[in-house]
């Protein structure tokens, strides 16, 4: 009878164990996050607006019965009431955000999965203490006040697949632990104060890399992921040659306009895979490689203005959609090919303007379709075909270049092609 009687009192310890202690646990996982859930809203508030419904007004913590899970907006929770995603704000276009920093009882979200703050004038640092949750997956704290430099440990997280901190005041080097980011797929750190070089090592899995309107310098590492797609730097102060961008060969969307690169542009960039390619305002020299046509690229927009490029113009380019090779040194006639990609529809905007060309095949009478936009004025023709009717207000109002400069120029050519 003892023996039954002790069997029966371990069978109710087991059960204890099973059932009982989760439940314990659980209990102080919800409470933990209650608390850090205070905090948090301790250290935000709602900007006041007439039109949008104030964020934390369901962030009631009056009630012991409060449950954040089903109840507080902007948290989702996963089936053990723990806190997965916590999205700061509505996003909504009649909402002006939030105002007030950030704070480091975020860290306390042990289970975080997805951190999200919407467009506000939230100020402060981004607390280093988001480093511990070894969860999360997606860092999105975007057009907002944030000052300081980017947290190291970010990168250091072993499940982050996007981090996007642009349009705040983040200044300093871009971290070298950046190399670090095993997962990491969308880096986007536009539109801040951040100075220095890109790291040499960058994450080799990086699809999308966006560092534009920044304060960067220096030059590309040498060795650029292989698997980017989108790469912008536009804006910055960055300088030297492209030719760590050769082995991008799956890079679909390119922008490094504003810059100070120079050298020719790689011939493997050239190619109807690549639907954006934005180099304009920069130093670079060279030609138009010769490569084989651009086709069945809808939609495409490649601007190679205010360069130094030069030569006579190749056919690779003739179906791209938005062109322009305006402002740079080019000469010769521009073939027939892309007058013809213009009449097809293929070519809608076709902008050759200020350089030292010297004809353009269309004859007199022909005409263009209204939808297109061409202007080859401020050339080496006597009478460009187009006047001046569909070159922008910028070009000025002269059709031709002075004959002296067009004289010099080619002179300076010869010249150069007999060295």
């Amino acid at each position: 009878m003892a023996k039954m009687h002790l069997s029966l009192f371990l069978l109710h310890l087991v059960l204890s164990f099973i059932f009982f202690f989760p439940l314990s646990t659980l209990s102080q996982s919800h409470n933990a996050d209650f608390a850090a859930l205070r905090q948090i809203r301790n250290s935000l508030t709602d900007l006041p607006s007439a039109a949008a419904a104030r964020f934390f007004s369901s962030w009631d913590f009056s009630s012991a019965a409060a449950d954040p899970c089903s109840s507080f907006a902007g948290v989702t929770c996963s089936s053990s009431s723990s806190v997965t995603i916590l999205t700061l704000g509505t996003g909504l276009s009649d909402s002006p955000g939030l105002a007030g920093t950030l704070s480091p009882a975020i860290s306390q979200l042990t289970e975080l999965t997805q951190l999200i703050l919407f467009a506000g004038i939230v100020t402060g640092p981004i607390p280093p203490q988001l480093a511990s949750l070894r969860n999360l997956r997606v860092i999105s704290l975007t057009n907002n006040r944030l000052t300081g430099r980017i947290p190291k440990g970010i990168f250091n997280l072993p499940n982050l697949h996007t981090l996007d901190l642009s349009g705040n005041q983040l200044s300093g080097n871009i971290p070298a632990s950046v190399g670090g980011g095993n997962n990491l797929k969308v880096l986007v750190l536009a539109s801040n104060k951040l100075s220095g070089q890109i790291p040499q090592i960058l994450p080799k899995q990086l699809l999308h890399l966006d560092l534009s309107n920044n304060f960067l310098s220096g030059t590309f590492p040498p060795q650029m992921p292989a698997s980017l797609r989108y790469l912008s730097a536009a804006n910055n102060r960055m300088w030297g040659p492209l030719n760590g961008l050769d082995s991008l060969s799956d890079l679909a969307y390119l922008d490094l306009s504003q810059n100070k690169f120079s050298g020719p542009i790689p011939g493997s960039l050239f190619r109807s895979t690549m639907t954006s390619m934005y180099l304009q305002r920069n130093n670079l020299s060279g030609g138009v490689p010769q490569s084989p046509p651009w086709t069945d690229a809808v939609g495409s927009t490649v601007d190679l203005s205010h360069n130094f490029l030069t030569g006579e113009l190749t056919t690779a380019l003739i179906g791209v959609e938005t062109l322009f090779l305006n402002n740079n040194h080019l000469y010769g006639v521009v073939p027939e090919e892309y007058v013809d990609s213009v009449r097809a529809g293929t070519m809608r905007t076709l902008y050759l303007q200020h350089n030292y060309i010297t004809g353009f095949p269309l004859e007199v009478g022909s005409t263009l379709p209204d939808t297109a936009a061409v202007c080859v004025s401020y050339n080496c023709m006597a009478a460009p075909p187009l006047g001046l009717a569909t070159c922008p207000a910028s070009a000025g109002d002269e059709l031709s270049r002075p004959a002296y400069q067009c004289s010099a120029f080619h002179k300076s050519s010869n010249i150069n092609s007999l060295d």
